[in-house]
């Protein structure tokens, strides 16, 4: 008769039924979105939930012992969805109180002919940032840069590879986003400081796409008729909003907060009041307004299709589609974890990788290949998340590595992959369809140089060591790791 006390349970799988459940769920995943062209993974991770948890139970574990490392793993998460929920209040009120439309007004000043992409680059940088959203930037400001880019006589796989670099620039370190919190959340790690980390690969890349973008230039002369995108974007902002000092003075001081390392929960809510009160002192908006913002999104009407696109948006709503693929995700891990799956995987990799620099190279190749296999970019941040981290426990190196690297690997090179949901989305809404035998549009994916280059400048740090963080105390204090299931 079986033992009973398996809750001690040690036994990994062999690599071959490791597997199983990993690739069954990929396959699955890549027939939703590549046969049926839907990008809702979410049912597919739960069937890959069960089918680890048959492998569980094929190995002597019990659905409560599944059931609690799943569990576990979402317990983890919880200060990062809360945060989340958060930012859908935040950005709802920024949008209502002019914060997000002052940044975007001052922002289109920016452009002019003769510098045009970079300008283009530093602009949806900006929008990006502000609103943690590469996809609406692409599909507003973006969009409307491609076409003044064409009436400058500049190629649309220049502008849309300014365009990607500056928009998932912007997705990538903005704490409003909602890939840069899931990849704090799996990795265990604080938002802000996994932000910070970031910088070491970022400030170098997008430095030299800007130096790129700046010495490519524009062109000196334009159509006035083509500017008209832009012009209607900002005379509506201009019609719409008090725009000036007060509007950006939530942002400020997050900012100073996150600067402080005040907890992204607190910093965020201050921010969401702060907004809130600048909505209620600028435009009169009373409390039942601010409660429906907060829950269902900002909501306005300026006869710009564009500008109502870009700013219709936020609230908790807004975040339930991807706090819930957070939820599925997490829990697959966690099952994934718990039945000594990842641990056998990762144990195969690790039999080629004794050192920092293979860890550190591997995590981020793991998240492309992700990408490119699942094409989903949240599986490609949540998957490899969870399987390396215990390793860089054991190596002693903080998991701000591990949070760098499926970020470079999974944010930013979504939209390079054109079948990817990022690039399909990209490609789309810009305007850059493949001909037969004419492949011009896809040049867009090496002309986005900041997309390319982070996860490049990773690697390269991976071998040398530099800017790879240690697991000394503080670190470990800001990320809070929990102990592994391969330990417990």
């Amino acid at each position: 008769m079986m033992k009973q006390n398996t809750s001690d349970f040690s036994a990994v799988p062999h690599l071959g039924v490791a597997i199983i459940p990993i690739f069954l769920t990929i396959g699955l995943l890549a027939i939703q979105i590549f046969y049926y062209d839907d990008f809702t993974p979410h049912i597919a991770l739960a069937i890959g939930f069960a089918i680890t948890a048959l492998v569980g139970w094929y190995q002597g574990l019990r659905w409560q012992e599944i059931e609690a490392g799943a569990f576990r793993v979402l317990h983890i998460a919880m200060p990062s969805i809360a945060t989340l929920i958060v930012v859908g209040m935040l950005v709802s009120t920024w949008i209502a109180s002019g914060t997000v439309p002052t940044l975007i007004y001052y922002g289109l000043a920016l452009i002019d002919p003769s510098w045009f992409l970079a300008a283009t680059m530093l602009l949806c940088s900006l929008v990006s940032l502000s609103i943690g959203s590469s996809w609406t930037t692409v599909g507003t400001v973006g969009l409307a840069l491609v076409g003044i880019g064409y009436a400058f006589g500049i190629p649309a796989y220049w502008t849309a590879g300014a365009v990607v670099s500056g928009a998932f620039f912007g997705d990538k370190v903005s704490p409003l986003s909602d890939t840069t919190n899931l990849a704090a959340a799996v990795t265990e790690t604080n938002v802000f400081a996994h932000i910070r980390n970031m910088m070491p690969t970022t400030i170098p890349a997008m430095l030299i796409a800007l130096t790129i973008y700046a010495v490519i230039g524009g062109t000196s002369s334009a159509d006035p008729s083509q500017l008209a995108h832009i012009t209607d974007i900002r005379q509506g902002l201009e019609a719409q909003f008090e725009l000036g000092f007060l509007p950006l003075l939530p942002l400020g001081v997050v900012m100073a907060l996150a600067f402080c390392k005040v907890a992204p929960i607190p910093a965020l809510f201050t921010g969401f009041i702060l907004g809130a009160l600048v909505a209620v002192h600028q435009y009169s908006y009373n409390l039942n307004e601010i409660l429906t913002f907060a829950h269902s999104g900002f909501k306005i009407e300026t006869g710009t299709q564009a500008l109502d696109s870009l700013l219709n948006r936020g609230g908790v709503s807004s975040m339930t589609w991807v706090i819930t693929l957070m939820m599925f995700a997490l829990a697959f891990g966690g099952a994934l974890e718990r039945t000594g799956c990842l641990e056998s995987v990762v144990s195969a990799i690790m039999r080629t990788t004794r050192r920092f620099r293979g860890l550190q190279t591997n995590a981020i190749l793991t998240s492309i290949a992700t990408n490119a296999v699942s094409g989903d970019v949240y599986l490609s941040i949540a998957l490899p998340g969870r399987m390396f981290g215990s390793e860089y426990d054991k190596l002693g190196y903080s998991r701000l590595n591990l949070s760098r690297a499926i970020e470079e690997g999974g944010t930013l090179v979504s939209p390079l992959i054109p079948w990817n949901a990022g690039g399909a989305f990209v490609m789309g809404t810009l305007g850059l369809a493949v001909a037969p035998g004419d492949y011009s549009a896809l040049l867009y994916i090496p002309l986005a140089f900041a997309c390319w280059l982070s996860p490049a400048i990773g690697i390269l740090y991976a071998q040398t060591g530099w800017f790879s963080l240690r697991a000394s105390q503080p670190t470990q204090d800001e990320a809070s790791p929990a102990p592994s299931a391969a330990h417990s």
